[in-house]
C-alpha cells in the first residue's frame, strides 16, 4: 500500500485527498496543509516509487505501469481508510491520475481542483517526450528531469518550484524514473478523451498566467465541459499551490466550500 498520512478533523466530515506529480511526493503541500485542516479532513500520499512508497516486490517484475493501476493504488488508500467520498487536488500529472480516477470511480470523487492541470501536450511538450524516449536509458535521470523542469518553469519566479521537483526527484531510482516515463506512451490518447467526454464533476482549474505549455488547452476545456471552472494566477507557473500559496489556498477552499 501507499505511504500516506491521514488528518482527522474535529466536526468536519468531507474529506480532501492531495495527488502529487510525477519525481514529487506529498511535501509539495507543505503549503497547504495548515489551512486546509482548519477545515477538512486531509489525506496526503506517496505514489508508488515517490517519497516514502517504495517500490514493492512485484513492481521489481514489472517494468511498465499504467494510469490504472497507479489510480487503483489511490482507491486501496481510500478504501483502507474508509473514505467513501472525497474532494481530489491534484497538480501536474497528478490531475491526470484524477480524471482518470474519476472516469473509473465517479462515485468517490465529490469535486477535482487541477493545479497547473494536463489536458494535452503541444508540440513543445511532445517534442520533449520524444527526447526523453530517446535518451532515458543513456543519461543519467536526473539530467533529463532538470531538464524537463527548466523547460516546464522557466522563469526567475519558479526557481522555487523548480527546486523543489528536482529534489524530490532524485530520490527516485533510475528505474522507477524509467517505469513513469513510459506512461507517456497512453498519454495522448488518454488526455483526448478526457478533452472530448465532459465527466460532469465539479472541477475547478487552478493555473498560472505564466504556464505557457498547458494554460491555453485548459482554457478551451473549461468552455467545452459545463460543470468546470478556471481561475488564472498571474506571476505564476506551472506549480500554483508553491509558487502563489496564498492565492490558491483561499481560492481552493472557497471553492470546497461551496461546490
Amino acid at each position: 500500500m501507499l505511504n500516506y498520512t491521514a488528518y482527522r478533523h474535529k466536526s468536519s466530515e468531507q474529506w480532501v485527498t492531495f495527488v502529487h506529480g510525477a519525481g514529487g511526493s506529498s511535501t509539495i503541500w507543505y503549503k497547504q496543509l495548515r489551512d486546509f485542516k482548519k477545515h477538512f479532513n486531509i489525506l496526503l500520499l506517496d505514489l508508488r516509487g515517490h517519497g516514502n512508497s517504495k517500490p514493492n516486490i512485484k513492481d521489481a517484475f514489472n517494468d511498465k505501469y499504467t494510469f490504472d493501476s497507479i489510480t487503483a493504488d489511490i482507491v486501496e488508500v481510500l478504501d483502507y481508510e474508509e473514505i467513501d467520498k472525497s474532494h481530489f487536488i491534484g497538480i501536474s500529472l497528478g490531475t491526470i491520475l484524477i480524471r482518470n480516477l474519476a472516469e473509473n470511480y465517479s462515485g468517490r470523487v465529490k469535486s477535482m481542483v487541477m493545479g497547473g492541470a494536463i489536458m494535452k501536450l503541444n508540440f513543445r511538450s511532445q517534442l520533449l517526450m520524444r527526447l526523453g524516449v530517446i535518451f532515458k536509458s543513456i543519461v543519467p535521470y536526473i539530467w533529463l528531469y532538470k531538464f524537463f523542469a527548466f523547460v516546464i518553469m522557466p522563469n526567475k519566479n519558479h526557481k522555487e518550484s523548480r527546486l523543489l521537483f528536482v529534489r524530490e526527484a532524485k530520490k527516485l531510482y533510475q528505474k522507477e524514473f524509467i517505469r513513469w516515463f513510459k506512461l507517456t506512451s497512453e498519454i495522448n490518447p488518454l488526455l483526448r478523451f478526457f478533452r472530448t467526454v465532459d465527466i460532469k464533476i465539479p472541477t475547478f482549474y487552478i493555473m498560472g498566467g505564466e504556464d505557457y505549455l498547458f494554460l491555453p488547452t485548459i482554457k478551451k476545456v473549461v468552455n467545452s465541459h459545463a460543470q468546470s471552472t478556471l481561475f488564472v494566477v498571474e506571476d505564476c507557473g506551472h506549480v500554483v499551490n508553491v509558487e502563489q500559496p496564498i492565492i490558491f489556498n483561499k481560492e481552493v477552499i472557497n471553492y470546497l466550500q461551496n461546490v
